[in-house]
């Protein structure tokens, strides 16, 4: 059968059931006895099986099988959790997300057979790693087989019974009647089919849609029970029925049906149209006459149905995966409607006629409610927890733990936090070296901790939370820190600085050095990481996301490297400033206040201009000459200052004259502009003029 349609389906699920499995296997490791854990386990491993084998995915299915041996061993109380066994358990899994990448690749799972993993768990299963030995357990085992054979053989036959039930019932439908009837006169024999899905079947919805395609390729499908949009939305538990024309034979249609995956059974028979109709005629006739007893016999006939619908699954999950290219496209036609708003903004305040002007901006008013609700709207749909990129982490910190040879825990805190899907796609990776700097180069081993008077397990801690129009990721240990003296003799030995320089920078600008390219303190370069190695990449990647990132270290206490992010990369709310006679934007998230300042106050810090606001000395930027902007004849008695922020750091940006905060639309330069760091992208004004936004990261 051709599966390729589910493939995206089984991607995305096959992560879920991968994560579940790594998130509690580390509970596992250390709660042993955990049942709710071991249970949790053994589902999504059985699941897993279950989907592989319905792709087609042989050698998946049978790593996945043998995986989940092992874990049924553990549930049925005959295997002890130990270490050696986790460390295949995780191998298995490395095992699995090594087919899924391949899948996600080339649509096969590839020819590696995983013989080594495969062999080392037979090599448990057979000699009990961890095995407990009780020979009254055996027999007790041997008797519970036999009583489970039993109930599964008499719950089988109660099960076929209500089947056949269900089945006989469906022929004599009133639903069917006018199809039926119709059905006369075509070539063929009218059947009634039931379908029984394995138990535990995964992808429901698409073995039933096999089986309709099965169908139709011999037959016409003349009513399904429960109907195709029930089924679609999995409102049906393991079997569902087909009224179909044919001209197959009983044997065939079955035949055919039972080479359709997890198809466990199927009964068919032929419809007797003339005998129903007949039957139906004389229902008809006998609800005329009697209609209580008909009522009677009609509620009889419903009570089965309403049992059944009680116990039917609740709908947990009323989400939909969408595709980020159809989002990047609505979100386009949102921003080209904020435009068209803004266009209208500006021939509204153009306009000399007062009644018609407010008339019109009454329309403005609401074309602005309304693009500001799609906009809201649409950003929510874009929005994802930020867990789906964290929560790999733990997994990774275990294993260097064991790698480093190094106690180590992760604690992990606002995995609820949302971003953007375009920002949680890129992030992933600088947390990750981040994470692994901490765990390599900032925590010291057992022996340093404990002589310092630390704790013998280090810490590192990941904590997203929102701030405002941003959202903030802090990594931190509680490692020995980042040695300032260090870095500035690394960086005298290579160039970066001079001795004199060395002299008179602060703590901060020293760490800054460490964002500089291919710049480390490590002496041995490992494979995991050096304090410095990347940072340079993972500053370039978060810049590149409208973000920044700094470092604050207390040298034998640790470090803590802050990530700021925005919200969204698409619309923003803007202050629009002239320098000059030109327009520019300045984003609202980064402003604290607006100060007019007058000449006077103006003071000099090692030749840099500064003022005092309020107690606090804020260096200044005078735009104008930044931006090579011709200045305007005549000058104003007061300097406007748009005061903004980089983390804890403030300066003051130098501006003509303020217009307004006005909701923009981001629009990227492009390739073939080579675009200063200052300039974080243009958007198109009202009256059609393009205004550049101003980075004011880069700018302080």
């Amino acid at each position: 059968m051709d599966t390729s349609q589910y493939l995206e389906i089984f991607i995305e699920e096959t992560k879920e059931h991968l994560q579940t499995l790594n998130e509690h296997i580390l509970v596992l490791e250390k709660e042993t006895d955990n049942v709710d854990t071991i249970n949790e386990i053994f589902r999504a491993a059985h699941s897993l099986k279950g989907m592989a084998g319905t792709m087609g995915f042989t050698r998946m299915q049978r790593l996945t099988h043998d995986l989940e041996n092992i874990f049924s061993e553990i549930r049925n109380g005959n295997m002890k959790v130990t270490d050696k066994l986790v460390d295949i358990m995780f191998d298995g899994l490395d095992a699995l997300e090594s087919y899924l990448d391949t899948i996600q690749e080339t649509s096969t799972e590839g020819t590696e057979d995983n013989e080594d993993i495969i062999a080392a768990l037979k090599e448990i299963l057979e000699n009990g790693v961890g095995k407990k030995d009780d020979s009254k357990k055996d027999a007790k085992k041997e008797d519970s087989k036999k009583d489970d054979k039993s109930d599964e053989k008499e719950e089988k036959t109660t099960s076929s019974n209500e089947l056949k039930n269900i089945h006989n019932e469906l022929k004599y439908l009133k639903s069917e009647i006018a199809t039926l009837e119709e059905s006369k006169s075509k070539e063929g024999t009218v059947y009634g089919m039931t379908v029984v899905l394995e138990k535990g079947c995964m992808l429901k919805v698409a073995r039933a849609f096999l089986v309709f395609r099965t169908v139709e390729k011999f037959g016409e499908i003349i009513k399904t029970h429960p109907d195709s949009d029930e089924i679609e939305n999995e409102h049906f538990e393991d079997n569902f029925s087909i009224i179909f024309l044919s001209q197959k034979t009983i044997e065939e249609v079955k035949k055919i049906i039972n080479n359709v995956s997890e198809v466990k059974e199927v009964y068919v028979d032929e419809i007797n149209v003339d005998e129903v109709l007949e039957k139906e005629q004389e229902r008809l006739s006998k609800e005329k006459s009697d209609k209580p007893n008909d009522n009677n016999e009609l509620s009889n006939k419903k009570a089965p149905q309403q049992k059944q619908k009680a116990v039917s699954k609740p709908v947990v999950n009323r989400s939909v995966r969408v595709d980020i290219e159809k989002l990047d496209v609505l979100m386009n036609l949102v921003s080209e409607l904020i435009i068209a708003k803004n266009g209208l903004v500006s021939i509204g305040v153009n306009s000399n006629d007062v009644k018609a002007s407010d008339g019109f901006n009454e329309q403005i008013e609401y074309l602005e409610s309304i693009t500001t609700n799609l906009h809201e709207s649409v950003m929510k749909v874009r929005m994802v927890p930020i867990e789906s990129v964290v929560n790999r982490f733990p997994r990774m910190i275990r294993d260097l733990s064991k790698k480093l040879n190094k106690k180590m825990e992760l604690f992990m805190t606002g995995e609820d936090t949302e971003l953007d899907r375009t920002v949680i796609d890129e992030i992933g990776d600088p947390l990750m070296h981040l994470l692994r700097n901490a765990a390599d180069h900032g925590l010291e081993n057992a022996e340093t901790r404990l002589a310092a008077g630390k704790p013998e397990v280090g810490s590192i801690f990941l904590d997203a939370y929102q701030d405002g129009n941003n959202v903030v990721i802090e990594v931190r240990d509680d490692g020995n820190g980042i040695d300032v003296e260090k870095v500035k003799k690394k960086a005298i030995s290579k160039g970066v600085i001079s001795y004199e320089q060395a002299e008179t920078m602060s703590d901060k600008e020293v760490i800054d050095i460490l964002f500089r390219p291919s710049f480390s303190t490590a002496e041995v370069i490992s494979d995991v990481s050096g304090r410095g190695v990347g940072l340079d990449v993972v500053k370039s990647k978060i810049t590149a996301l409208g973000g920044d990132i700094e470092a604050k270290s207390v040298l034998g206490q640790g470090s803590n490297f802050i990530i700021r992010l925005p919200l969204t990369l698409a619309i923003i709310q803007a202050l629009m400033v002239e320098i000059g006679k030109e327009k520019y934007a300045i984003s609202l998230g980064n402003i604290q206040t607006i100060e007019a300042v007058e000449y006077n106050e103006i003071k000099y810090v090692q030749s840099n201009e500064v003022i005092n606001l309020r107690g606090t000395v804020i260096p200044i930027v005078r735009l104008a000459d930044v931006l090579d902007v011709e200045p305007l004849e005549e000058k104003s008695e007061m300097l406007t200052v748009v005061i903004v922020a980089k983390g804890d750091k403030l300066a003051g940006m130098v501006v003509d004259n303020l217009i307004g905060q006005q909701e923009i639309v981001i629009k990227p330069l492009g390739k073939y502009i080579n675009n200063n760091k200052m300039i974080g992208g243009a958007t198109i004004l009202g009256d059609g003029e393009v205004a550049l936004i101003l980075d004011v990261n880069a700018l302080v």
